[in-house]
């Protein structure tokens, strides 16, 4: 998943772009086959397996259903809007729909992190948990302490301005994703080979998942999450030689490959651990602890634990700056944000920023404590992150459909086939898993209906919707620092 939309080299420093029609001659060549194994790494990952292992074989549709009406239709649209339109979502909506607007979507890409980090630090404590204590990842203190452990830790490791992390997480995909992946499913064929039943229901009538009312499909909405992203590798489109025939090839070839990722492991979980047993956050490792037990090889755990943990951290690290990044260059050209959060430190680093969402990330992580089941509080703050993501892409879905007919002839390196098709799947879709978002999910278990509803509903509104009018409503003239965000803002 990214959410960086401004341009800048190797060191961090903001790049001029040549014009949309330019950049095609210009960019660097990039194959498809390239581009199909990028945006795999962008998108791939294990941490969601748990969360649709729920479904044993059911996981397989409840995988395809997303990808058919969001991740195909996001990955086209954005190809066509970042052919024609630089400076990222925040620019597209701006041309589309209105500068206000389009603050609120790259807002959105910034604020989802905030409920993103803790959920993905959750499942990183679960898996440190299996090489101390297991017990330890249904400890809802233990959790808490570990988000806010490592969540500052990299606070002050972004906060210095180094590059040490990106080579951890280049490789993020093969240590965190291609190995453990392949050998949890490698384990699990194995395992049913030798005679073992599966744990769960493997036959034709369990390929659609059972219908006990709308919380029967609502982990489906889990799956928008995990496909997002798609529009940062989108802005690669005019270094392809031939964009309208290579992009789709890329795209579809990419849809293949992280559907595989995503769904093989979950099957494999599901083979061993049951469905009722199934942890949220420590599944993965609930897995593997189950095969090595079998296989007589515990000591692998501790080995696949480091590194699950090392491809997480990895990823936080280099994406902790990234959405602020932009946030930060665009409230500098318009005024956004007051004065005290567009500062930089003494290494170019937009500290306040990451600081003020290190405090409201500790009182999310805070709440791991407080709510009884960590799996509960997992699955509350990835509904949230999902729907204030969502916010983001129906504002970019809406701008692409009025650039199509606002500005028909504005140069576009590659022209999405069936567009407004495109746009109302899409649409329809993101509002589709926006209001299935709000119903409990059958595997939640942490209280009432209307407890979920007021958190899941008062995330959106606060993150989503009323910080950022609140920001521009205050907005002030005085606030915009136009020579800083040219000079380097986005450092």
């Amino acid at each position: 998943m990214s959410t960086m939309d401004v341009p800048a080299d190797e060191g961090g420093r903001s790049v001029t772009r040549a014009p949309a029609a330019q950049q095609a001659v210009a960019a660097p060549r990039m194959t498809w086959l390239t581009l199909a194994l990028m945006t795999t790494s962008s998108v791939a990952s294990l941490r969601a397996a748990p969360t649709m292992a729920v479904y044993g074989l059911a996981c397989v549709f409840l995988y395809l259903v997303p990808a058919i009406v969001f991740l195909l239709p996001t990955a086209l649209v954005s190809a066509e809007l970042a052919s024609g339109w630089t400076g990222g979502v925040y620019n597209w909506v701006a041309q589309g729909l209105s500068k206000p607007l389009g603050f609120l979507a790259v807002w959105c890409q910034f604020a989802m992190t905030i409920f993103y980090y803790p959920s993905l630090l959750a499942y990183v404590a679960s898996t440190i948990a299996y090489v101390i204590d297991p017990a330890l990842a249904n400890s809802g203190v233990y959790t808490a302490i570990v988000i806010m452990v490592l969540y500052w830790t990299g606070v002050w490791v972004s906060s210095r301005g180094t590059g040490a992390v990106a080579g951890l997480a280049s490789w993020g995909l093969v240590i965190g994703t291609l190995i453990p992946g392949t050998l949890l499913v490698v384990l699990g064929l194995v395992f049913l080979g030798q005679g073992n039943p599966s744990a769960a229901p493997m036959n034709a009538s369990h390929l659609f998942p059972a219908w006990t009312g709308l919380a029967s499909l609502v982990l489906i909405v889990n799956n928008f999450l995990s496909y997002s992203g798609m529009e940062m590798n989108a802005v690669h489109v005019s270094s392809l030689k031939d964009p309208p025939k290579e992009f789709p090839k890329s795209m579809f070839l990419a849809m293949g490959l992280v559907l595989l990722i995503f769904i093989l492991p979950a099957l494999a979980i599901s083979w061993v651990v049951p469905a009722d047993q199934l942890s949220l956050t420590a599944g993965v490792m609930q897995a593997f602890d189950a095969f090595f037990q079998y296989f007589d090889i515990g000591w692998l755990t501790p080995v696949i634990a480091v590194g699950l943990v090392a491809a997480s951290l990895g990823g936080m690290l280099t994406w902790l700056a990234g959405p602020s990044k932009g946030l930060l260059l665009i409230s500098r050209q318009e005024g956004y944000l007051p004065p005290f959060l567009q500062k930089l430190n003494a290494h170019g680093v937009q500290q306040n920023i990451l600081v003020t969402q290190g405090v409201v990330t500790t009182v999310i992580a805070l709440m791991y404590a407080f709510i009884p089941n960590v799996s509960s509080a997992y699955w509350i703050f990835s509904v949230i992150t999902t729907q204030v993501y969502l916010i983001m892409y129906l504002l970019m879905f809406l701008a692409a459909i009025r650039l199509r007919r606002n500005q028909p002839d504005h140069p576009r390196g590659y022209h999405a086939p069936a567009l407004v098709t495109l746009c109302v799947t899409g649409l329809l879709a993101s509002a589709a898993a926006m209001v299935i978002g709000f119903v409990p999910s059958s595997q939640f278990s942490g209280g009432s209906v209307w407890s979920y509803v007021l958190f899941v509903g008062g995330g959106l509104l606060l993150l989503g919707l009323i910080i950022p009018f609140a920001f521009l409503k205050s907005r002030k003239p005085s606030w915009r620092q136009p020579e800083a965000a040219a000079k380097g803002g986005a450092a």
